[in-house]
Parts: C-alpha cells; sequence; structure tokens
C-alpha cells in the first residue's frame, strides 16, 4: 500500500499524539534549596516575565543557560559562589572547542549569546544582593565576525520554490500560502507562527505583526498573490485542520494547533533542498529576498526597513550594498556624465544629418 501523503496523514497524525503533546521531561539540575544555580535561574527567569521580556529572549537565555548549568553540574558545581573568572573562561574554552552532531564548531554568535546570558545572570545576582562580585563582569566574549552581505534567492529560484507545494491537496495550499507569505512579506519564522485569525485584513490587504522581535508591532502589506493563496487556504484547508472552533492560530498543523517555528523551519530548509536550486537555507531566504529584490526594483531603504521591522535603518542598509548592481545600471542610464562620455565616444552622433 503506497504511503499516505498530505492531508490524508492528519488523521494518523491525531491518532499518533493520543491526546496531546508529552510532558516536558525534570531536567535533572539541582534544585536542593534556593541557593542553587539552577534555583536562582529560575528566579531569573520569572524576574525577566514580569519585565515583559519576549518569549523569543527568554527560550534563548534558557537554552545558553541549560548549556552552562550542564557544563558545571558534571564539575560539581552547583552554586554561584563557586563560579570564579578562571571558570568561566574554561567554560568559554569548552564552546571554542565545542563540535555540533555534524562535526561544525559552535558559530561565534551562538558563544556569545551564551556567555551574554551569563554575563546578565550574575550581573542580576549582584544588583539583588544574592552575590557578592560578579564573576562575569570582565570576560572578554569572542569578537563578531565581519558582517556579510545577506543572499537571498534570485527571483527565478523563488519562483522555483514557490511552485514546489502540490496545491491540489489542502496541505499543499497550507504550504504555498506560507512560503508566499514569506516572501510577501519578509516577516520572520516566530512571527509567522504567532499570527492570528484577526491579524489579516483581506480589504486592506494588510498583516499586523504583534509579536515582532523586541516586543515591537507592525502592519505590513500582504501582496496580491499572498493574498490569492491565504484566502485558498482559509476557505479549503483550514476548516479541515481545525479541531477547537476557539483555535484562534492563522496557520495550522496537522495537529489542528498553531505550528511551531522549529517545525515550519525545517520544513522550509527541506522545501529549498527539494527545489535544487543550488542553495542551503531557511525562512530567513525568503526575508533577504524580499528586501533584496526591492531595493533592486528601486524601494526606498526606508520603506524596506519598516517593512522587515528593523529598529535601525543601518540594520537595512545592507540591502543597498546588495542592489549596487541595479543601481550602477540606473547611474550608467541616467547619470550626465555618462552621457557626455558617450557622445564622445560617438563622434557622429550630433552631426546634423545631409539633406
Amino acid at each position: 500500500m503506497p504511503a499516505k501523503k498530505g492531508i490524508a496523514t492528519v488523521a494518523g497524525m491525531r491518532r499518533r499524539r493520543k491526546g496531546g503533546r508529552t510532558e516536558a521531561q525534570a531536567d535533572g539540575f539541582d534544585r536542593g534549596d534556593p541557593g542553587t544555580l539552577a534555583s536562582l535561574i529560575d528566579e531569573w527567569f520569572a524576574f525577566l516575565e514580569q519585565r515583559n521580556y519576549s518569549e523569543n529572549t527568554l527560550e534563548m537565555h534558557k537554552w545558553s543557560l541549560r548549556t552552562f548549568l550542564a557544563w558545571a553540574q558534571e564539575r560539581d558545581l552547583r552554586r554561584p559562589e563557586e563560579i570564579t573568572r578562571p571558570i568561566l573562561e574554561s567554560y568559554q574554552r569548552w564552546l571554542y572547542r565545542y563540535r555540533k552532531a555534524d562535526g561544525q564548531p559552535l558559530a561565534v554568535t551562538s558563544q556569545r549569546n551564551r556567555l551574554g546570558a551569563l554575563q546578565r545572570f550574575f550581573a542580576w545576582l549582584c544588583r539583588h544582593h544574592r552575590l557578592d562580585a560578579n564573576p562575569a563582569s570582565d570576560l572578554e566574549l569572542p569578537r563578531k565576525p565581519p558582517r556579510g552581505l545577506p543572499r537571498g534567492l534570485s527571483q527565478e529560484h523563488v519562483r522555483a520554490v514557490l511552485a514546489l507545494p502540490d496545491v491540489g491537496d489542502p496541505l499543499g495550499i497550507r504550504d504555498r500560502a506560507i512560503l508566499e507569505t514569506f516572501y510577501a512579506t519578509g516577516m520572520r519564522r516566530r512571527e509567522l507562527v504567532a499570527l492570528d485569525l484577526s491579524d489579516l485584513d483581506p480589504g486592506g490587504e494588510t498583516l499586523h505583526i504583534h509579536k515582532g522581535k523586541g516586543g515591537k508591532g507592525r502592519v505590513v502589506p500582504v501582496g496580491a498573490s499572498a493574498l490569492k493563496w491565504l484566502t485558498a487556504y482559509l476557505e479549503k484547508t483550514r476548516p479541515k485542520l481545525l479541531l477547537d472552533p476557539g483555535e484562534q492560530a492563522l496557520f495550522l498543523s496537522g495537529y489542528g494547533d498553531r505550528m511551531s517555528a522549529t517545525y515550519v523551519g525545517n520544513w522550509v530548509t527541506r522545501t529549498v533542498k527539494a527545489a535544487d536550486v543550488g542553495r542551503k537555507g531557511s525562512c530567513h531566504l525568503f526575508r533577504h529576498s524580499c528586501a533584496t529584490h526591492m531595493a533592486e526594483n528601486g524601494a526606498d531603504i526606508r520603506f524596506i526597513q519598516q517593512l522587515l521591522g528593523h529598529a535601525r535603518l543601518d540594520t537595512t542598509q545592507i540591502y543597498t550594498d546588495v542592489a549596487i548592481k541595479a543601481l550602477k545600471e540606473v547611474h550608467a542610464r541616467t547619470h550626465p556624465s555618462n552621457q557626455i562620455e558617450k557622445k564622445r565616444d560617438d563622434p557622429g552622433r550630433d552631426r546634423p544629418k545631409k539633406a
């Protein structure tokens, strides 16, 4: 019997779930009293939640500090007063030498994030008089690598990826709508999975992003093509996936609930690979492609900044560098000095025609 694909797999997915997600397992860290590292880290996270830090920031810090807790507990370091600067420098060297399952080292950005979370945690302990001195205060973080220019897909390759989902199947319509939304809006994957039904304004052809990076919201145009596929998804696919009438998520998983950012990222990676466009990448490929193609077609960089939700214009400025080829073509076509040189190269151009 051939394997089921598309919407036919949904019923089996729901049976295998058996009533819901598996509960998180205990992490095994020492919380024997309120003074242990794990207990104080829990307290710090509660403080950050009260200060309304974004879910993305909290998840990044939790991941960073879980790594440190595991490393420290292996060395029987369980309390903050046991942590010294030489110990943290030893941990920093461990991060530098660490290799992932694929044999690759941690990116410099990942190393900086994990050490930066430790710096903020120990600073909080000192500010709240839980520790006399901050062992991480003078820790030298790895230098940031030079920022390279973002590499998006060509318009031809974007079309190849967009055409990959099987739109003859309801799940294929959902997948096409997701890819079209990424390309039309340049939004991040966490912004996409956080969208609710009420965030789409079909009449105004806009999407309201409430939970952007840094907790900032913005309204973005969705475009005619993405709106067409979103409408098809809402009419033909979402009702088939919906289990709870109260579910407000715009994009639903096969389980009938909100899709996870991890799943969407992995799925887009597989889709780009299957399209065989000679590039690896995930959701950010569409973000870069959206901004690059708009810059190449003459969009003002300030409008691209608003679309992408960048707090600073210099973050968006990299797309003007990407679009330099198009700028050179415009310059050659329109700048007066180029017109003068063309006339010099063609001496007979301005001669009066013979009667």
